[in-house]
């Protein structure tokens, strides 16, 4: 399984939008079109609000991918956002 770890700006990032930053959809449309048709889940469950609002701590899967959302001191970030592992 890929492990993704997202570097999280701010409070929250919306699902749609983690999917297309993390390059596991390519647009925001099939990134909706995912989640939509009950391919994604957050923290083992499976959701199905395109926008639900994903925080630090929280583990999106999909597509025998897996994305860890950390929270990051924009003070202190030197990195691009993204560390894939």
């Amino acid at each position: 399984m890929n492990l993704i770890d997202f570097d999280l700006r701010g409070e929250h990032i919306t699902l749609d939008a983690l999917l297309k930053a993390t390059g596991l959809a390519q647009s925001g449309g099939s990134a909706k079109m995912m989640v939509a048709d009950g391919k994604v889940q957050v923290d083992g469950r499976e959701e199905l609000r395109k926008t639900c609002k994903i925080r630090a701590g929280q583990v999106v899967s999909v597509a025998g991918a897996r994305v860890r959302v950390r929270a990051i001191d924009e003070s202190d970030d030197e990195s691009g956002g993204i560390i894939a592992s």
